[in-house]
């Protein structure tokens, strides 16, 4: 019982190799006991409401500003007015 202990430097060398091998021990259990999420989802359909019916008043505002332009350059690149069924008629001025 006359054993001297060894007080044992560890290098850099071996303290970098643990710390990689505790972190991909670490990645992996965490993938490993993570729940999966990898299952499909049903998409809910979209509801169907008009475009008035939605949105700030502003966004409203946007959309009718963007008709009419539209509107005005159908018209000047073929000469007809564009028809009504095509677009939304603009909102009244404020």
């Amino acid at each position: 019982m006359n054993q001297k202990i060894k007080t044992e430097m560890i290098s850099r060398r071996k303290a970098l190799s643990l710390l990689g091998l505790g972190a991909a021990l670490g990645f992996t259990l965490s993938a490993a006991l993570a729940p999966s999420e990898a299952e499909a989802q049903e998409a809910a359909p979209p509801a169907a409401a008009p475009a008035e019916a939605t949105g700030t008043h502003g966004m409203q505002r946007r959309q009718g500003r963007r008709t009419h332009r539209h509107e005005r350059r159908t018209t000047r690149r073929t000469g007809q007015p564009a028809t009504p069924a095509a677009a939304a008629p603009a909102p009244p001025p404020q």
